[in-house]
């Protein structure tokens, strides 16, 4: 063996094994790492909850549906903070209501569906307050202080999404009431070029700096300078939940009922084990046909497998069986990328290029083609999850995530191990490599 790059064939497997473990075992060293066992699993999977919330106004008057998807973005943004993404939330103006389904959470072992919807459906705290640059997250987004506030949502009387006049783009204009119009006039007269803050209970939401001293009761946030789709739809959300905080109705949960699973576990198992075979079937193919590189091209799609389950942990992402097929779709698409690679470096090697020579050739002339392939996907997959709902959503995610994952180990993986076992002596001879 010479140079170091055999060193790092073994510290690749090293790092994936580390990443198995994770994976399974949900800890390092007794430190907490989400794995595959904190992933939620969908309705399909699971089962969930069936309920519907009706508006509780005052004289029992109709809420407006204006208010009914405001009601329906504080329950949205709830579960986006508990990483729910398969729903259903529909409003109905007939009645006054939302209907929702959600799946139960993961490890949920009560299944007590009045105590999840007491916890989704309780009044939502909405609140301006003060920045204090040196208490930033490591996002750089301000954090939560109660001894910041300036005024709550009870103190704003209206917001809409407008366009801006001046320069094109989407603003938000805010109408306080009278409380809300003398604290919102102390703020800003001495906060002039500083930020203020939106939060909904303690989640932030959005920040705009103060551009001058405002006493009129009326402000406006400004979105940017875009006025496309994209642009219309974050600023009508931004002003829906600014209303949020001063919902004229609270909600009531009646008819709550649980949601046997669609599939069941029994599904899961099924499409798990295909899966495990599908892989070893691939795995023996490769091995057979294309030889070391086809084993290697096997170690890496485990990896592939394992770090799209843990992304799918890390990102809070619903697992439902559709988006499981995303990850067998992005396992295949890891495949593809290896087939190219390992075709282009034979052509090289019967060209008389030496091995080292050949790898590097091969993954450079195979690189736009896996490019091509991987970025249509990804169009794609944006596209679902963008216009999507329910199920699709968590395939749409799942395929991204995946489909990311799949390129960077069968370009960079693949490439360091292949490159660490060409400098072992007992592995340079041809026949190795499918020649």
């Amino acid at each position: 063996m010479r140079g170091n790059n055999g060193i790092k064939f073994f510290l690749v497997i090293a790092l994936i094994a580390v990443l198995t473990y994770i994976c399974f075992a949900g800890n390092l060293f007794g430190i907490k790492i989400p794995g595959a066992m904190d992933i939620v699993p969908g309705i399909d999977i699971n089962g969930g909850i069936d309920a519907t919330l009706y508006a509780v106004t005052d004289n029992n008057r109709k809420p407006t549906q204006k208010e009914l998807d405001t009601a329906k973005v504080i329950i949205g943004k709830r579960l986006d903070k508990e990483g729910i993404l398969d729903r259903d939330l529909t409003t109905d103006i007939a009645n006054g209501r939302i209907v929702i389904r959600i799946p139960y959470a993961k490890g949920e072992t009560n299944f007590d569906p009045q105590a999840t919807m007491a916890k989704l459906g309780k009044t939502a705290l909405l609140t301006f307050q003060e920045v204090d640059e040196s208490k930033r997250d490591s996002n750089g987004n301000p954090t939560y202080d109660e001894s910041k506030i300036i005024l709550g949502g009870t103190d704003v009387v209206d917001a809409s999404p407008q366009k801006n006049p001046e320069s094109g783009g989407m603003q938000v204009d805010l109408k306080f009431n009278a409380a809300g119009q003398k604290k919102f006039a102390d703020a800003t007269g001495r906060l002039v070029g500083k930020q203020i803050a939106i939060f909904m209970d303690d989640q932030f939401i959005s920040e705009a700096q103060v551009q001058a001293h405002i006493t009129s009761g009326d402000a406006r946030i400004t979105l940017g300078t875009s006025s496309d789709a994209a642009a219309l739809a974050e600023a009508k959300d931004l002003a829906d939940t600014i209303r949020s905080g001063a919902l004229p109705f609270k909600l009531e949960t009646k008819s709550v009922n649980s949601i046997s699973p669609l599939l069941g576990k029994g599904a899961l198992d099924i499409t798990i084990k295909a899966f495990i075979v599908a892989y070893l079937l691939i795995a023996l193919f490769m091995i057979f046909y294309y030889r070391l590189p086809g084993l290697v091209a096997s170690i890496a799609l485990f990896a592939l497998a394992i770090m799209t389950l843990l992304a799918i942990s890390w990102l809070h992402i619903t697992m439902t069986i559709s988006g499981l097929a995303g990850v067998v779709l992005a396992v295949g698409m890891g495949v593809d990328a290896n087939v190219i690679i390992f075709e282009r470096i034979k052509e090289e090697i019967r060209a008389g290029k030496t091995l080292k020579a050949a790898i590097d050739l091969g993954y450079e002339r195979a690189l736009s083609a896996i490019i091509d392939g991987n970025v249509t996907t990804l169009i794609v997959a944006v596209i679902m999850g963008y216009f999507g709902t329910g199920i699709m959503i968590s395939f749409a995610y799942t395929l991204f995530a995946g489909v990311l994952i799949s390129f960077f180990t069968a370009i960079t993986l693949t490439k360091t191990m292949m490159r660490g076992i060409s400098d072992i002596d007992a592995a340079k001879k041809p026949w190795l490599y499918g020649i």
